[in-house]
């Protein structure tokens, strides 16, 4: 018997090839559009969050962001592998049935692998927002983009996955293009290395206060004279001067707090080895598990693990002593809660991207997805000005996503008008061979049929007498001697 054997595709994205491609190569992009235009949000929303006025006396902290963020899509994630493992049983099956399976699914087999991606999942969005809080938006932006070299690096070593000569081209490409867009065109300043590590990015909103508090400082304003009569109206008026006065001190003082570059470039660049080490690791269990463990499976256990972990390393350790006294949702407005949606919202996603494609994929739609923010900003904000940096960097960035997909475009054509490759792998001796068995062949023919109906009649199977004469008795013999 040959054993006939499929080449394998090669790649990890190649499920869409054969049966049901249109489909999924449908869900693949829509789930990349999708991811790239989340990141673009998010960028923006993440960065003003973090520079926008605070409600009250305190900006929001980040573990407890962190938190709800892993919280949501722990949410978001047991739910729909209820309806998943409901849709697998009976429907009259009870729900203490469908919890206990969900139950046996998330905490037992591997699960416990996602305990560590989880710390470090964890550990990195804490590092971000860090990072955006002592770099301005462009910096942190630049520093980020190492993640794809780190991504690449770890896909080599942890996937055992041949980049290709053309693919590096593509990742230098693409690194150089965004730290090109990031970099808006400036024609007044120019920063020096000898005091780099003095420079303080403004905020936008710091430095306008600033400006209008040095253009104020310059008046002098008298103290106004009151009647002794109104003396009880003076206290009171002073009372209220000094509580006014202290608590404009109090939010300067928050918003006139220096960015700490050497902070920032190192919780960054902490960050994206993080990330590159992280969804290189959970590709890798994906991929494994592949067809036995559903998707939303493993993001609840992603979810669950990093939920302990940003409760136990953020919300208690981190800030536990500042949360007991400002309380869990100070600073917290609209803008603060739609960073979290988006961030929750944008891990499911990309998920979904790592599932069908891999994590290089999902880092150049992270990358684009920088441009298209630089767009909004463009229309947005007017301290951008759009030069010929832009274009250069929008070039390289869309050359070198051309460049990656190339390959797996043609593959995939080539698979859709043929079929895969079949190679003959070995040959072996079939453990049954076609012999004659009884019953094979239908009833077996009678011999004596062909003597004519009659014989067959008067046969039997009981032995026939023998022919040879019998002999006589010895005691005859002797009796004749």
């Amino acid at each position: 018997m040959v054993v006939l054997m499929a080449t394998p595709g090669g790649g990890s994205g190649r499920r869409s090839i054969g049966a049901g491609g249109p489909t999924m190569n449908l869900g693949r992009n829509l789930a990349l559009v999708t991811l790239t235009f989340q990141n673009s949000l998010l960028i923006l929303i993440m960065h003003y969050s973090r520079v926008m006025p605070t409600e009250g006396d305190h900006r929001y902290f980040p573990s407890t962001a962190v938190f709800l963020t892993e919280l949501l899509k722990l949410a978001v994630c047991l739910v729909i592998t209820l309806r998943e493992t409901a849709a697998t049983l009976a429907p009259d099956t009870p729900p203490k049935v469908i919890f206990e399976q969900v139950y046996n699914a998330v905490f037992a087999g591997d699960g416990w692998k996602l305990a560590v991606p989880a710390v470090f999942y964890t550990m990195q969005n804490l590092l971000q927002y860090v990072a955006i809080g002592n770099l301005d938006a462009v910096q942190f932006q630049v520093l980020y983009q190492f993640k794809i070299l780190t991504t690449a690096i770890f896909s080599v070593y942890l996937l055992r996955r041949s980049l290709g000569i053309k693919r590096w081209l593509a990742l230098f490409l693409l690194t150089l293009g965004v730290c090109i867009v990031s970099v808006p065109p400036s024609s007044s300043s120019q920063v020096h290395l000898h005091d780099i590590s003095d420079h303080v990015f403004p905020r936008s909103l710091s430095s306008r206060l600033g400006s209008l508090r040095a253009e104020f400082e310059d008046v002098v304003v008298p103290p106004p004279r009151l009647s002794r009569r109104n003396e009880a109206i003076d206290v009171s008026i002073d009372d209220d001067i000094d509580a006014t006065a202290a608590a404009a001190a109090a939010a300067a003082h928050l918003l006139d707090q220096p960015m700490n570059y050497s902070l920032g470039v190192s919780c960054i660049l902490i960050a994206a080895a993080i990330s590159g080490l992280t969804s290189v690791y959970f590709e890798k269990i994906l991929k494994e598990s592949a067809g036995t463990v559903s998707i939303w499976v493993r993001n609840t256990q992603m979810a669950f693990y990093s939920l302990i972990a940003a409760f136990l390393g953020g919300v208690l350790w981190q800030d536990g002593e500042e949360i007991a006294i400002h309380g869990f949702f100070e600073g917290y407005n609209w803008i603060v809660w739609v960073a979290v949606l988006l961030q929750a919202f944008g891990g499911i996603v990309a998920s979904l991207v790592i599932r069908d494609t891999d994590n290089i994929v999902k880092t150049f739609a992270t990358s684009i997805s920088i441009v298209i923010s630089f767009l909004i900003s463009v229309y947005l904000f007017d301290d951008f000005s759009f030069g010929l940096t832009f274009l250069v960097g929008t070039s390289l960035v869309l050359l070198a996503t051309y460049l990656y997909g190339m390959q797996d475009r043609r593959a995939g054509l080539r698979g859709r008008a043929i079929p895969p490759p079949i190679k003959i792998a070995n040959f072996e001796k079939p453990a049954i061979e076609k012999v004659f068995t009884p019953g094979s062949m239908g009833r077996t023919p009678d011999p004596l049929a062909r003597w004519g109906s009659g014989l067959a009649v008067v046969s039997s199977s009981r032995p026939s007498s023998p022919m040879l004469p019998r002999q006589g008795s010895r005691r005859d013999l002797k009796r004749d001697d």
